[in-house]
């Protein structure tokens, strides 16, 4: 009886351990109901994001604590390299590119840098190398690996920023509709960007949105709180940066 009591023992750790997301984790407040994103969008991806273990802290890429690691609710289980690169908007385009990887959707896959550059991965999975003469250049063999996915990201990471990343941006003419996946963003130096990972909506259709970031130096994908995981544009968001968080700043992927 005790070896069967262990072994269910062992499947529900292994259960919870699997289905514990950004979605599963986190009750939505009280008299709100969480927002089922469509099936296949990237919201339903970001909803979905595994996370690592509760009380898991925020680590620079490093290793040690980040200095924000007093507003970490969770810890998205995602790598941050072994470069200061996965900064704040670093962190966005991580995971909108990580979501049209899975999908195989490689034309989607393109950002700008600061310069106007368009960086895409198919040329870069080609074989491709970004010259700094901003043009590119048959160098390698075809590559369409998620390891060469990584390296391009690198690449990205090195020459994208806030100031690029708001370009690309389309700016949200509704914000009291706000969808999982829209960023609030300031490009500057320093700017800064926070991407909404989750959405609760009450009777009255007021939402509450979930928050995650990375910063500098580059750090794990945090999901934010102070004193609830839970935001909204009604209320001030007292997190560094946090008035780049109204209703101004919210923009969504085209």
């Amino acid at each position: 009886m005790s070896r069967i009591c262990i072994l269910l023992g062992m499947c529900l750790l292994l259960s919870f351990t699997v289905n514990d997301t950004v979605a599963t984790r986190f009750a939505a407040p009280e008299g709100y109901k969480r927002v089922r994103a469509a099936s296949s969008s990237f919201g339903a991806w970001l909803q979905t994001r595994p996370l690592k273990p509760r009380g898991t802290k925020t680590l620079t890429y490093k290793g040690s604590v980040a200095r924000t690691d007093d507003y970490t609710a969770a810890v998205i289980d995602m790598s941050i390299g072994q470069r200061d690169l996965q900064q704040c908007a670093d962190a966005v385009i991580r995971l909108r590119a990580e979501y049209l990887f899975g999908k195989k959707d490689y034309k989607a896959i393109h950002f700008n840098f600061t310069s106007g550059f368009n960086c895409d991965f198919i040329h870069y999975a080609d074989g491709y190398r970004y010259q700094q003469n901003e043009t590119w250049k048959k160098t390698a063999a075809k590559d369409y690996s998620y390891a060469s996915f990584l390296r391009y990201l690198d690449l990205v990471f090195s020459y994208a920023g806030t100031l690029s990343l708001e370009k690309e941006l389309k700016k949200v003419d509704n914000p009291a509709a706000i969808q999982i996946g829209d960023v609030f963003i300031k490009g500057g130096s320093p700017g800064h960007c926070f991407i909404v990972m989750n959405i609760s909506i009450n009777r009255a259709g007021q939402r509450k949105f979930m928050l995650a970031q990375s910063f500098i130096p580059a750090q794990n994908i945090q999901l934010l709180q102070y004193g609830s995981p839970w935001f909204s544009l009604d209320k001030p968001v007292n997190l560094p940066y946090g008035e780049i968080v109204n209703a101004g700043n919210l923009r969504r992927f085209k």
